[in-house]
């Protein structure tokens, strides 16, 4: 017995050997991989509208101290998706078995720790610590689950530096139900298919790491991905059908309704607001009222992470998120008679659009649609200074799914317009004898750079200078005063005067002086003319209008009067001309830059745009003494 346990061993160290050992991952794979994801397998078994059953296998082989941000495993349950049968081991570089664990040595923790949110969701974490590289871990797991509303979708890209040997995800559908995929592969990688409609597998191999490259497209917009749907569902115990569009805004309304009664008080809420003039003038009135009233408090108790609060306590405790305070604000509306509509929505840098021809559960936002005869107006409800009419410039350039009484609608969000994302200055700036800069300046923010700005509202004025001194830490600041910060709600502007005096901004040549055309210089803006793999992506597109005034001494003059320049590309265009006024230079400077996504083999043009005009900012402007 002793010499078959042995062997036992043996052959099971062998077998490990030969699955998890080093030298067993394709060479291809090594380049540039901090990790290898040697195997990612889901198995699902769709057994009902309200059950499925999934397997869960990982195997990742980290090859270096920087891939240790991988061996945090960590699984997610929550009430109605239940995790069991636990099971983690660890291997050297050999695959020799190293030590197991199970679901005691996990912590649990809820989902959300340390913010301020009422969730059930919950975690189980275990941080795996090696001394030694590489090491593999391999965890397995079941999940049970009632919720059938969300089945999860097959993605091809787990991170930069990371290979993938092997990942593939089955279904076996014994429901009944019909259950839809939707593969979108990629000029990046094809997304391998077997099987029919109830009984097929999907696999994707042996794919090299991704090295991260400087302003690229999040890489999950590039790669092949695929999802599935059920066209009818259950969600926390609800059940629903999103066999088209149509019957998942029956579905949704169903669970808007009973978080939307005009109570009395709310009723007499509106009535106290005495609402006069245009619609728009109306619903402007209780848009401000309720950001004034409320705060953002993220609520998902029971199917909370879809159905809102009831309205009449988001009344009672001026707190709520996304979807209660959409709600509430809807309601309010609603007992002024003004209609408007729920809209879920994908919020994110990258735009992720709803497929009007594949209906299923997506979506991480939500934001209020009034129509009125002049258009729609778009309402982000859980800010308390983003302006009236606005949306951000991660909600802007994408859809939502608009929940109307008897069915639901893809709608377009209104665009980001380049040239309606604006910073514009208006500088008045002394130069000194002794080299120093006197600056009084006025900034304006509009469009996207309006939302980028936002966060100077939330700081003390400490941190506003703070802020400033870092993001123009070209110049040597001396002293600095912020003055009439104003984040006006109504037209979406944030103003603010900026003045301030700097050391050594000019130099001296002997008796001359000369110093820098443009003194707000962003210097952020750095990318290497290499052989790139990844397209170059510009999200945000953004307008700079920018008039500097500068005076000099008495007893000098301007040498001579720069040349102007102008500058078109594809990916944006560059102007700016030099006034001599007497005394003064008046400096005029335009540069636009565009939303887009462009070849990796544009790089060569992109950074030659970039560069010409910035060193035209740098252009040198010469003053004599008389």
């Amino acid at each position: 017995m002793k010499k078959l346990i042995t062997l036992f061993v043996v052959m099971s160290v062998r077998m490990f050997s030969q699955n998890y050992g080093i030298t067993n991952i394709p060479a291809e794979l090594l380049k540039n991989a901090d990790v290898v994801y040697r195997n990612y397998e889901q198995k699902s078994v769709v057994n009902s509208v309200s059950q499925v059953d999934t397997h869960f296998t990982k195997v990742v082989t980290i090859m270096n101290k920087a891939g240790d941000d991988y061996a945090a495993l960590k699984i997610p349950y929550d009430k109605t998706n239940k995790v069991s049968d636990i099971k983690v081991r660890t291997f050297d570089a050999l695959g020799r078995l190293s030590k197991t664990y199970s679901k005691k040595d996990f912590s649990d923790y809820s989902a959300t720790e340390g913010f301020e949110l009422y969730t059930e969701a919950r975690i189980l974490y275990l941080k795996i610590i090696s001394t030694t590289y590489p090491y593999t871990i391999e965890l397995n797991y079941d999940e049970e689950s009632s919720d059938t509303a969300f089945l999860n979708p097959f993605f091809t890209f787990y991170g930069y530096n990371v290979a993938i040997e092997n990942s593939s995800y089955s279904f076996e559908n014994k429901s009944g139900i019909k259950l839809r995929s939707n593969i979108k592969n990629t000029d990046y990688g094809k997304i391998t298919l077997q099987g029919d409609d109830n009984n097929f597998s999907l696999s994707y191999n042996k794919i090299p790491a991704i090295v991260e490259e400087k302003y690229a497209p999040n890489p999950i917009t590039l790669m092949p991905r695929a999802e599935f749907a059920l066209d009818n569902f259950t969600l926390k115990g609800k059940r629903g059908d999103m066999s088209n569009w149509q019957n998942f805004g029956k579905w949704y309304n169903e669970l808007l309704e009973p978080a939307s009664k005009i109570t009395p008080e709310i009723q007499q809420e509106v009535n106290s607001l005495n609402l006069k003039g245009t619609t728009e003038e109306k619903v402007k009135t209780i848009y401000q009222y309720m950001q004034n009233k409320t705060r953002y408090v993220f609520v998902a108790l029971g199917i909370g992470g879809w159905q809102p609060m009831l309205a009449e306590d988001v009344r009672k405790k001026s707190y709520g998120d996304c979807k209660a305070l959409t709600n509430y604000m809807r309601v309010l509306l609603k007992a002024a008679g003004i209609p408007s509509y729920y809209s879920v929505i994908y919020m994110d840098e990258t735009p992720k659009l709803f497929d009007k021809d594949f209906p299923r559960m997506d979506g991480n936002h939500v934001i209020l649609c009034v129509p009125t005869e002049n258009g729609n107006i778009w309402l982000e409800n859980t800010s308390q200074r983003i302006a009236y009419n606005h949306l951000s410039y991660r909600t802007t350039d994408r859809n939502v799914v608009m929940v109307k009484e008897n069915t639901a609608e893809i709608v377009d969000t209104p665009k980001s317009i380049t040239e309606n994302n604006k910073e514009v200055l208006r500088i008045k700036a002394n130069i000194s004898a002794d080299n120093n800069l006197d600056v009084t300046s006025r900034f304006s923010y509009s469009g996207g750079l309006y939302d980028m700005s936002m966060p100077i509202l939330s700081l003390t004025p400490i941190e506003q200078k703070d802020a400033l001194k870092h993001r123009y830490d070209n110049l040597q600041f001396s002293n600095i005063d912020i003055q009439n910060l104003v984040n006006d709600r109504d037209k979406a502007i944030i103003n603010f005067d900026f003045n301030f005096k700097a050391a050594n901004y000019s130099k001296s040549l002997g008796s001359d002086i000369y110093f820098r055309a443009i003194p707000f210089i962003d210097s952020d803006f750095y990318l290497e003319d290499s052989e790139r793999k990844l397209p170059i992506e510009i999200p945000f597109g953004f307008t700079d209008d920018y008039e500097i005034e500068y005076t000099i001494p008495d007893n000098y003059k301007f040498a001579e009067n720069p040349t102007p320049a102008k500058i078109d590309s594809e990916f944006g265009s560059f102007s700016i001309e030099f006034i001599p006024q007497d005394k003064k230079l008046l400096i005029k400077r335009k540069f636009m830059l565009k939303k887009g996504v462009f070849p990796a083999d544009k790089i060569s043009d992109y950074i030659k745009f970039r560069k010409q005009a910035n060193k035209i900012d740098h252009t040198k402007i010469l003053i004599t003494k008389i």
